[in-house]
């Protein structure tokens, strides 16, 4: 169970990174658009609305099955989890990461919007 708990905790931080910088993708690779508008609109949404990731409970039960507490002592939870999970996040910290979320992609899909009318 805590191999499946972590490997739940990099398909998070993979997913969040996602989020933050999938549109540079779409500038190499317009079709991945069709995944990252979505993905970029779930994440913004959980942000802005203070929402929790399904990821993030699926991952206590796993890591609560198998007798942990939630946080492991290991590489993964140790380097990866305060990126996940920082400590002292704020509402307003939340509500600023979904507005960059929102703005950053918009800018991006701008620029690759942009492009493809030039061409």
């Amino acid at each position: 169970m805590i191999l499946a708990a972590d490997l739940v905790l990099l398909l998070h931080l993979g997913f969040i990174l996602f989020v933050a910088a999938g549109g540079l993708l779409v500038l190499r690779w317009p079709r991945v658009a069709w995944l990252h508008i979505p993905a970029a609109l779930w994440g913004a949404v959980v942000e802005l609305f203070g929402w929790l990731c399904p990821l993030t409970p699926l991952e206590n039960r796993l890591r609560m099955a198998s007798g942990q507490e939630g946080i492991s002592e290991g590489f993964i939870a140790h380097y990866l989890l305060p990126v996940i999970y920082p400590e002292g996040l704020t509402r307003t910290m939340q509500l600023f990461l979904g507005a960059a979320v929102v703005v950053v992609n918009l800018a991006i899909y701008a620029r690759v919007l942009s492009k493809r009318r030039r061409e």
